[in-house]
C-alpha cells in the first residue's frame, strides 16, 4: 500500500495591504463614537493649549462657572470622576487661582468650589473658543444635523 503524503497545499504568496478593511468596525457605536471624539479631541487639545486647559479641567471651570458653590462631590458624580483625581484637578486650578474654596452654606463640613475673577475671565475665552472648535469639527454636519446628533448622543449617556 502507498503511503499516502500530507504534505499541506502552498500557502498564497503573502500581499500588502492596499485599503483596510474597517466595514465591521464601522457598524460599531463605539467604534464610531470613539472615531468621532477623537477628532474633536484632536481640535479641543491644539486650540485649548492656549489656556492650558485640558478636557476634565475645562469641564470642571465650565461646571463651576454655572454652578457657583458647587462641591466636589457633586463635580464627581457629574463628569465621573473618581474623587482622588478630582482632588488633584482642583488642587492644580486652584494653584493657578482659577477658583477658589468658600464655606458651604447649608453644610458646615462640605465647601463650594466658585472661579475667581482670573477663572471668570478663562472660562469666558475658553467657552468662545469651544464652541469655535465644536463648529470647525463637525464642519460635515448642517446645523440640523448637530442637533439630532448631540440628542441622539445624550440618549445614550442619560
Amino acid at each position: 500500500m502507498p503511503a499516502i503524503s500530507h504534505t499541506p497545499p502552498p500557502t498564497p504568496p503573502l500581499a500588502a495591504v492596499e485599503t483596510v478593511d474597517t466595514s465591521f468596525l464601522e457598524t460599531l457605536m463605539g467604534y464610531n463614537a470613539r472615531r468621532a471624539s477623537l477628532t474633536i479631541v484632536e481640535h479641543f487639545m491644539r486650540r485649548m493649549a492656549v489656556y492650558e486647559l485640558r478636557i476634565v479641567d475645562f469641564s470642571v471651570l465650565s461646571l463651576i462657572s454655572r454652578n457657583p458653590g458647587i462641591t466636589s462631590r457633586q463635580l464627581c458624580g457629574t463628569l465621573g470622576v473618581l474623587p482622588p483625581n478630582l482632588v488633584a484637578i482642583i488642587g492644580a486650578l486652584e494653584k493657578r487661582e482659577l477658583i477658589e474654596r468658600l464655606p458651604h452654606p447649608s453644610d458646615r463640613r462640605a465647601t463650594g468650589l466658585h472661579l475667581s475673577p482670573a477663572g471668570q475671565a478663562l472660562v469666558a475665552q475658553a467657552e468662545v473658543t469651544a464652541a469655535e472648535l465644536e463648529e470647525e469639527a463637525t464642519a460635515r454636519l448642517t446645523a440640523t444635523e448637530r442637533k439630532t446628533l448631540m440628542r441622539l448622543l445624550q440618549k445614550i449617556y442619560r
